[in-house]
């Protein structure tokens, strides 16, 4: 990723896929979320090979429809949304993005009238 965009130093982790799974692109957050598993060196592997059976299978899903796929999960404490959706390169689908967000322990929700 170039250096000075905003999104390289957003505080969340924003990662992005071709339609066969090659990691394209990874901000500052998410290589130190996957600094285990490689960080920036993931850059032009297949992240499909990085997810276990029914998430390696959610995921090829996802490539195949470019549907939208929206979680939380807690880790060592930590709530996380997890967002994955669609990126597109003239009209046509191109892969994945993976939004990763901290949460607070607690939410606040508003219902907005229109």
């Amino acid at each position: 990723m170039r250096k000075g965009l905003w999104i390289e130093e957003l505080p969340l982790a924003v990662t992005v896929c071709d339609r066969a799974g090659k990691a394209l692109e990874m901000n500052r957050r998410s290589a130190e979320t996957f600094a285990k598993d490689g960080g920036r060196r993931l850059l032009g592997t297949n992240l499909l090979d990085c997810h276990p059976g029914p998430a390696r299978r959610k995921m090829k899903a996802l490539l195949r429809s470019g549907s939208v796929n929206v979680y939380t999960i807690e880790k060592k404490g930590k709530k996380k949304l997890i967002w994955q959706g669609p990126w597109y390169r003239r009209g046509k689908l191109a892969g994945l993005v993976e939004l990763s967000i901290m949460l607070p322990a607690k939410v606040p929700h508003f219902i907005r009238k229109p």
